[in-house]
């Protein structure tokens, strides 16, 4: 099994990690809209632990963005390559990801990461990282918000209500994917808008909570991890 090292110039502490944030930042693109919903190929992206062993396994999980059907599949298992730091998780888990993708037979489509985008302190998340690496598009759905806040929204698929930083820009969008159940979050990666974001994210939830690309990359990303440490 092949142990994906830490590139070598890597950031080696926060203030090295915010600095290429801060750099890589302004290369988003936030003027398109990204691919139409349900056409070509969207890949869910997602990383499991092993904080014993300091690895981490990624997996990318690619399907047809019409019939939710998988096309391919891929992993890779690296180090961490940076301590766990908030607002800095991209620096531990990207050059795994990044590996996973390029493992790929085919092009990805738009990517969606279990993380946020510019839905971030620094307007630079996962998403967004993965996204001017790559130049592909990317939207970031999270669990949880970070540190953004939202008014109230009602209780029907599809409902949703704005994240909205201090300055009230919009972040990113508590989004309802089932009737009555918790939002998920989701926001800009890069090279994509806000509402494509949204739909992709109501279409990969036909009947979920999650994208069935994120709950088919962490299943995935899990056994990888569990093969790796066998």
């Amino acid at each position: 099994m092949k142990i994906i090292e830490t590139p070598r110039g890597w950031p080696a502490d926060e203030a090295e990690a915010i600095a290429v944030q801060d750099e890589l930042r302004t290369r988003v693109v936030l003027d398109e809209p990204g691919p139409a919903p349900g056409t070509g190929l969207v890949t869910g992206v997602d990383v499991a632990y092993d904080d014993t062993r300091d690895i981490v396994a990624a997996a990318a999980v690619v399907m047809d963005a019409a019939t939710l059907t998988v096309v391919e599949e891929a992993t890779a298992v690296g180090r961490v390559a940076f301590p766990y730091v908030p607002g800095l998780l991209a620096f531990r888990e990207i050059p795994t990801v990044l590996a996973a993708l390029e493992s790929l037979g085919a092009g990805p489509g738009l990517v969606v990461c279990d993380g946020y985008g510019r839905a971030h302190p620094r307007r630079f998340g996962l998403a967004a990282h993965l996204g001017v690496l790559t130049g592909l598009p990317v939207i970031g759905v999270a669990k949880n918000p970070f540190v953004f806040s939202h008014g109230e929204l009602g209780p029907r698929r599809g409902d949703f209500a704005a994240l909205r930083a201090d300055d009230a820009e919009e972040v990113g969008r508590a989004l309802r994917t089932q009737d009555g159940v918790k939002p998920v979050f989701v926001s800009v990666g890069h090279r994509t808008g806000l509402d494509h974001a949204c739909a992709h994210t109501l279409r990969l939830t036909p009947s979920f909570r999650l994208p069935e690309s994120t709950r088919r990359a962490d299943s995935l990303c899990r056994r990888a991890l569990a093969d790796a440490a066998a």
